[in-house]
This record gives C-alpha cells, structure tokens and sequence, in this order.
C-alpha cells in the first residue's frame, strides 16, 4: 500500500478578488488539509497612514479602494464618522439617497461573490449572469458619480449631487444590432435615474429566481458546500464574525436594525439567517439578502420621488457652495477655495463609526486633534477578521474544499491588507 506523505504548499490565488495577494501556506496529510496559514501583505497600499497627510475630503476617495466591489458603503463609514466629529445633520433627502446606494452597493458585492464563489466551485454560467446585471448596477454609480467604480459620491454633510433626471444611452456603436434592439435596451433608460432604477427593482427578483434555479437545488453545488467550513453560533461570536458570516451561523444580527443609521429604521426589510452555520447556508443568506436589498431600494425610490429636497448641508465651512453662487458672491468664493485649499478643520475628539458593509460591519476610527486632516485613522476591515478563521475553518477538509472556504468568506484583499 502506498505510503501516504505529509507536504507543505503554497496554495493560491485563486479568487478573482484575491488577485494574485493571497498566498495560503497548507500543511497537508495526503489531500486533508492539517493547518492554513493565509500569508497577507502582498498589496498595502497604507491608506491609514496616507490620511495622516491629506485632508479629510481629500481622503474619502481612498475609501472606494478598499474593498473596491463596495465603494460606496466604505465611504458611508468614513463620512459618518466625520459627521460625527463635526455634528452636523445631513439632510433627509441625502439620507435616503445612501441608503438607496448601500443597497445597490450590496447587490454590486453579492453578485460578485456569488458569481466567483460558484466560479471557484467549477460553475461557469452563473458569473455571467450575475455579471448582466452588474452592469445595470454600474450604470447606476456612473450616472451620479460619473464613474463606475471609485465613485467619491458621498460627501461629509450629504452627497455630490442629486440624482440626475436622465440616463445615458446606448449608440448606434454596433453594426449587429438593430433598431429594434437598441429602441428595446434603451427603453428603461428613456426617463431619469429614477425610472431607471425602477425598473431594475421590477425585474431583479427574477433574475434572482434564475441563480437559485442553477444552483440552489443544484446536487454537484450541494455537494461542494453542504457541511463545508461549519462554524456554530457561539464560536462565529468568539472569532469575531459580523454580516453574512455571522448570519450563516443563525445569530440574527444585524447594525441596519439593531443600532439604525441613516433611514434604517424608516424602511421595511428582514434579516436572513442560517441554520447550519456551513457554506451553503452562508450562500442562502447573500441570496435572500439581495432580495431584501431590493425592497429597501424600491421603497427609497417611491420615497425620493415625492420629496425633493437639499441633499448635502448648506454649512459652507464643510459643504462647497453652489456653483452660480461662487461665481456671485465673494463669500462664497472665499469659502470654496479655503475649502479645496485647506480643507474644514475638524473638533479634536475621537469617534467610531459603523456600518453594514456587505461582508460584515466595517468601521472608521477616527483621532482628530482640531487640525484639517486626521490625527490617526483605523479601519475595521471585515475581510481581515474572516480570514484569520481560514485554518479553522478548513481543517480536516479536503484541498478542494479551501476553494470553497475562500470563495463563501467573500473576501476583497483591498481591505484586509489596506
């Protein structure tokens, strides 16, 4: 009979989002998995220690590169806290308008992990279509912000700009398409971001119907997550764990109902929990996750049509003032430049604020010492927590199993090594 050897491997990378800065160290017996060492910092970018010398608006677009398929929630965090520091109101249309953004946020981010996750499992068509809809999603970021991705679209005090009353179009660019075609995909985007975005929430709850149909009773997706990487309720608490990882596990927590930010508390949703605490129940979490997202989404768009309003604080030591008014009154204008210039200067203190990212509560601590830029910043990383439970989680497993471990922890390296 042979003899079965134990080996040391370098494993990885091999989610899409861990692109090549997740290197895992298994100590192997045969195939079974005795110990996972995730060696991080293979990406630090230093963006705690880059805030110390930038302003405090010139410091919220390094939020979108953290976790960088959920931009918006990481700057939700960072304004929070400086609002905090400040204490200044946003005003309720701005409110609304972020909560309506954490949402598509969270949908960007499940469709991503749902996508890779099934991806890493050997699934190829369920990325594509979770893909198809991203692209709608990033339509959404591009017409307020002007950018699909690092968006910079939440300001302390509010956001940029309210939303625009028309989406871009599709061309005449392609010679395979028709008339009738391009009339067809252009008809949800004849009205403004609104209708547009309507008509998204109208039709995403099929689409969601669709990736269950392909995997939720699919036997060879049962078979690769079913009892895979268990973790019971009491020791998800123990390590740490916070949103869909600590909700797979049947503990029913959640900061958008248990500490209410924003509108929160205003709008109607559940929280989706697991029974089992394994891969599979972490899977029917983000899938019944995405379905509340869109409730919280339509309900904020019937809101926002029937209210418009100011949506970011007419305090201009800390929000620009209009552009026809800086061009008008010398006032203004001296509060702009001071603005983009110096920067607002924040009350010395220290706060933390937090928030329902995607993966889990992400956090913004923040020292100031009354000058203009942060005295010292830290970031409460989900990712960063989650992957320290790896070797945990996946001993006794199979190497194949660790692909499935790595792909149902969600992780995004731009924020554990930040």
């Amino acid at each position: 009979m042979a003899e079965i050897k134990n080996y040391t491997l370098n494993f990885g990378p091999q989610h899409p989002a861990a692109h090549g800065v997740l290197r895992l160290v298994l100590e192997l017996d045969g195939e079974v998995i005795q110990r996972a060492d995730p060696h991080i910092g293979l990406l630090h970018r230093a963006t705690e220690k880059l805030a110390e010398n930038r302003t405090y608006l010139q410091t919220l677009p390094y939020m979108d590169r953290l976790d960088y398929v959920s931009m918006m929630c990481n700057e939700h965090a960072y304004v929070m806290a400086v609002e905090k520091l400040l204490g200044i109101e946003v005003p309720l249309r701005a409110q609304y308008i972020r909560v309506m953004f954490d949402e598509i946020t969270r949908l960007l981010n499940h469709l991503m992990s749902l996508g890779s996750h099934a991806l890493d499992v050997g699934a190829m068509a369920v990325f594509l279509y979770a893909f198809r809809e991203r692209e709608d999603l990033m339509d959404m970021y591009e017409a307020v912000s002007g950018a699909r991705m690092h968006a910079a679209y939440y300001r302390p005090g509010g956001v940029y700009r309210d939303l625009p009353g028309t989406m871009p179009q599709y061309g005449e660019g392609s010679k395979y398409r028709g008339a009738s075609e391009l009339r067809a995909m252009n008809e949800a985007r004849s009205g403004s971001l609104l209708d547009f975005i309507e008509d998204f929430t109208n039709r995403f709850p099929a689409c969601v119907d669709e990736y269950e149909t392909l995997l939720t009773d699919n036997r060879i997706w049962k078979q690769r997550l079913v009892g895979v990487g268990v973790v019971d309720p009491e020791r998800a608490k123990a390590l740490g764990f916070t949103g869909p990882m600590l909700r797979g596990s049947g503990v029913e927590w959640d900061l958008r109902k248990m500490q209410p930010y924003e509108v929160y508390d205003r709008v109607d949703f559940d929280i989706p929990v697991g029974v089992n605490g394994d891969c599979y129940d972490r899977y029917l979490v983000r899938i019944g996750e995405m379905r509340e997202s869109n409730r919280i989404i339509a309900q904020c768009v019937q809101w926002l049509r029937n209210n418009p309003g100011p949506v970011i604080t007419d305090n201009h030591k800390v929000a620009p003032p209009k552009r026809e008014e800086m061009k008008t009154s010398m006032e203004d204008l001296i509060h702009h430049f001071k603005l983009f210039s110096e920067g607002f200067h924040v009350p010395a203190g220290e706060v933390y604020a937090g928030v329902e990212h995607p993966k889990g509560e992400f956090g913004i601590y923040l020292v100031s010492d009354g000058a203009n830029k942060p005295y010292r910043m830290k970031i409460r990383a989900p990712g960063f927590v989650h992957l320290q439970s790896l070797d945990e989680m996946s001993r006794g497993h199979m190497i194949a199993d660790a692909v499935t471990i790595i792909g149902t922890q969600d992780i995004v390296f731009g924020e554990i090594d930040r």
